[in-house]
């Protein structure tokens, strides 16, 4: 389609707009419009840098230990979901080490069985062996570790996200992760992201626990029913963030190597040399934005559950021990398509207008 010299200049000035509201967005805060928020308690995150992946992360741990432990009472197995977002790429995927880490922390306070449990978007199978996961459940004999594809598995709960069209539709969750009796620990990674921006902790809940076809099973996944608008996947996070949370353990955050660029499966890679846990894993994440440089408001999914009080997103009521994210921070590179990623944050316009008739009819029942 060709454009007139009006049309040109036109679409050049709205992109110029475009860009500079985003620019307004990276320093101003976003009020909520004086909305009521639900509110969460004060957190705890401990972080934690060093030139030891798994010895970070088993230091992070022991530093909320008596929160743990509070949560590990009582549970008959823990099931760790690691974010294996590729089958071949290791610094898109959960390293053997941090799983380690985990395992070193949970030996000589927890007796049952350890599930290190995963829905890849791919074959889970063969990222586990990629990633030589397999030698974990031979090392780890007395810990009863072992290994299960969730999607060969097919057991899940439902829940219910929306479409584009702001249906309501189901979607098919792990069970596993939906169990009382596990307590499950997050093990993500820092890394930048296509759509929302960042994945940590709670994107590799919320989109590792959809379950896709096994082998054979035909081919279906509804990993793609989030994906259906750049609104619609935060709203559809949120929706199942609120599924999962009650269950919800432990986050814990690999990032002794973060991803930048093209997350969260073709970036490249940062060394920040940390680790973080939290047993918030709003908090955690939060922590885990701070580390990258990243505009927290502009992190939709993690906005909503903030607000939808599923976790602590204020920075001035976590309590953050060890290393401090100024003595840590480094500034991430984000996503080429980070303006269009950003456009959650304005006006729906592909909305209709208002039917100001029916809005004046009842214009009482706005005060």
């Amino acid at each position: 389609m060709s454009l007139s010299r009006r049309e040109f200049v036109q679409a050049a000035g709205a992109g110029l707009l475009l860009r500079a509201q985003l620019l307004k967005a990276q320093s101003t805060p976003r009020s909520g419009g004086g909305a009521v928020q639900a509110s969460a308690p004060r957190a705890k995150v401990a972080l934690v840098q060093g030139d030891d992946r798994r010895k970070n992360v088993t230091a992070a741990l022991e530093s909320i230990d008596d929160q743990i432990r509070a949560g590990l009472a009582g549970k008959k197995c823990v099931v760790i979901k690691p974010n294996n977002v590729s089958s071949e790429n290791q610094l898109a995927s959960t390293h053997a080490d941090a799983l380690r880490g985990i395992l070193d922390y949970l030996e000589p306070r927890f007796r049952g069985a350890v599930v290190i449990a995963e829905a890849a978007a791919g074959d889970t199978l063969e990222g586990f062996e990629n990633f030589k996961y397999p030698r974990l459940t031979t090392e780890r004999r007395a810990q009863q570790v072992s290994l299960v594809d969730l999607n060969r598995e097919g057991k899940y709960q439902t829940g219910t996200l929306v479409d584009y069209d702001l249906h309501i539709v189901p979607v098919r969750l792990a069970a596993r992760l939906l169990d009382p009796d596990a307590y499950v620990i997050s093990s993500a990674m820092l890394k930048t992201h296509n759509t929302v921006v960042a994945t940590l902790s709670v994107k590799n809940m919320v989109l590792g626990s959809p379950l896709h076809s096994a082998p054979g099973d035909g081919r279906w996944s509804d990993k793609r029913k989030f994906h259906v608008g750049i609104r619609q996947t935060h709203l559809n996070m949120l929706m199942a963030a609120q599924r999962l949370q009650p269950n919800w353990g432990l986050a814990v955050i690999d990032g002794f190597e973060g991803m930048e660029g093209n997350g969260p499966g073709n970036g490249t890679a940062v060394a920040s040399h940390i680790a973080i846990a939290s047993t918030d894993f709003i908090a955690a994440d939060r922590v885990g934005i701070e580390a990258m440089g990243i505009n927290p408001d502009w992190i939709g999914y993690l906005t909503y559950c903030s607000q939808a009080g599923l976790g602590q997103y204020d920075l001035s009521k976590i309590d953050i021990t060890g290393a401090s994210i100024a003595s840590v921070g480094k500034k991430y590179k984000l996503h080429e398509d980070i303006e269009q990623e950003l456009q959650w944050m304005g006006p729906m316009n592909e909305l209709p207008e208002r039917v100001g008739s029916v809005a004046q009819r009842h214009a009482f029942d706005l005060g």
